[in-house]
């Protein structure tokens, strides 16, 4: 059984994020708060809420146990871009992108051998 929780229409680069969702990938729920704690980087902090989002979905829906869940699958996808207009000379214009993100994250029960 899964759980998960998604996040869309994120202000961050897929690219850094995908960074910082590599490192916690596969690892126990409790193991990868604490990496998240102690990264410096803006998209750890949004990955964190979406990975306890989804460690209380388990809890309250699936009636999973907290302390055996690890996250099993963690995705950053990217979603366009915002498109905003920057004045240059003469009268013209530069189109500056900023681009979006989507996170979706999975958390599993460990199963006991």
């Amino acid at each position: 059984m899964e759980a998960f929780a998604k996040l869309e229409h994120i202000r961050l680069s897929p690219y850094k994020t995908r960074l910082v969702a590599d490192l916690v990938r596969g690892k126990s729920l409790e193991q990868a708060v604490s990496i998240l704690d102690s990264l410096p980087n803006r998209a750890a902090v949004t990955i964190k809420k979406v990975l306890l989002s989804a460690a209380a979905n388990a809890e309250n829906n699936f009636r999973m146990n907290r302390d055996a869940l690890y996250v099993s699958k963690i995705l950053i996808d990217g979603q366009g871009a915002v498109k905003r207009v920057s004045p240059r000379g003469m009268g013209r214009a530069d189109i500056v992108r900023k681009p979006l993100s989507r996170i979706y994250v999975s958390v599993s029960e460990k199963e006991e051998a």
